[in-house]
């Protein structure tokens, strides 16, 4: 088991870990960081809810909230179209059900956002693969 002392170094360490990926990132790469830590966050929102503990879903949910909302949809180009316009509803219908999630702590509501956002990271995942393969 992990002392308390252990555990703050634990801490420290994954600090350190993310914000040397974030520092060493591309911009391709940032957006799909977002993707990992908005989904991570749904996840963990899920567990809380099914523990009862609605602290930890609430801070959950609030900080997909705040990704999705201030990191995925502020990333939106306008010149991006028909598809910025997509993804720009599919984020703000995202926040909405997460919102009501909380309200309500409705799991359903949360597995229904990852359902959306999981196949955008799979995607954004995969042009970055193709790019990186010059394909």
């Amino acid at each position: 088991m992990f002392t308390p002392v252990s555990t703050r170094a634990a801490s420290a360490y994954k600090r350190v870990s993310v914000e040397t990926g974030v520092d060493s990132a591309d911009s391709h790469r940032l957006i799909g960081m977002l993707y990992d830590g908005a989904l991570q966050n749904m996840h963990l929102a899920s567990g809380a809810m099914q523990r009862g503990d609605t602290a930890a879903k609430a801070a959950a949910l609030s900080k997909a909230m705040r990704i999705i909302d201030e990191g995925l949809k502020a990333c939106l180009n306008p010149a991006g179209g028909d598809l910025s316009v997509r993804l720009q509803a599919i984020y703000e219908y995202s926040i909405k059900r997460l919102t009501l999630a909380n309200l309500h702590s409705d799991t359903v509501a949360v597995a229904e956002v990852i359902g959306l956002i999981e196949p955008l990271a799979e995607s954004w995942k995969s042009i970055r693969s193709q790019a990186l393969k010059g394909v």
